[in-house]
């Protein structure tokens, strides 16, 4: 599962991740983002016709290239498990793989006085990193959108969580997004995440409101 997810780096920080330069991007900057919901938009990075990585921005709430309207059901997670597979999924999981820019996501759970208790999941110092998507066009509702691929929870996100957001190895980026890559491949790449590097800790319950955009107390350093 991941519902929410944060963009704290500068616009360096983030094209220095991927086959970007800021010349290509000058102009543009970024404001930390703390608390990204489903159905924003942010940017995400795939590969061009050439094979060039690109940035754009999209929809984080996939629709697919062929859908005639907004799908109602939930479509800001899909399982590995199944993501090759399922019509909703599997034509993007075969040519339209992405990188997501992020540097942590939250969960929740139950706490003593019956309320949500959020936590702040990272990497060890806040590194930035990418979630594995896969992304679509629709021409006719003119949206390019986007979804985080999930897997099941490993030590320590199980402890909160039974799923947990596929964070790619910065060292499969080219063959997760390579539309040479076949799907029997893409779908191994998964194994190389980096999960189990995970830290955590709680934050304010005022971030369990979308519409809050301050820092819940993220910075422990």
């Amino acid at each position: 599962m991941c519902g929410r997810f944060t963009n704290m780096m500068t616009w360096p920080e983030l094209i220095a991740l991927y086959r970007l330069t800021l010349e290509e991007y000058y102009g543009r900057n970024t404001e930390p983002r703390y608390n990204i919901a489903p159905t924003d938009t942010v940017p995400f990075v795939h590969n061009d016709r050439e094979g060039k990585q690109v940035l754009e921005d999209g929809r984080w709430w996939l629709v697919m290239f062929w859908a005639k309207e907004i799908p109602k059901a939930a479509m800001f997670n899909a399982r590995t498990e199944e993501a090759d597979t399922k019509p909703a999924f599997r034509d993007a999981f075969k040519l339209k793989r992405c990188l997501i820019p992020a540097d942590g996501f939250y969960e929740w759970t139950a706490g003593d006085d019956g309320g949500r208790d959020p936590w702040f999941i990272h990497l060890p110092d806040r590194a930035p990193f990418s979630f594995a998507g896969v992304w679509a066009r629709n021409k006719t509702l003119d949206i390019t959108s986007f979804t985080i691929l999930t897997m099941p929870a490993t030590d320590p996100v199980k402890t909160l969580h039974d799923r947990q957001p596929v964070i790619l190895d910065p060292a499969v980026y080219d063959e997760w997004l390579s539309a040479d890559t076949a799907v029997a491949d893409a779908k191994a790449l998964i194994s190389r995440n980096l999960g189990d590097a995970l830290q955590f800790h709680r934050v304010s319950r005022e971030i369990n409101s979308s519409k809050f955009e301050g820092d819940p107390g993220i910075d422990v350093r």
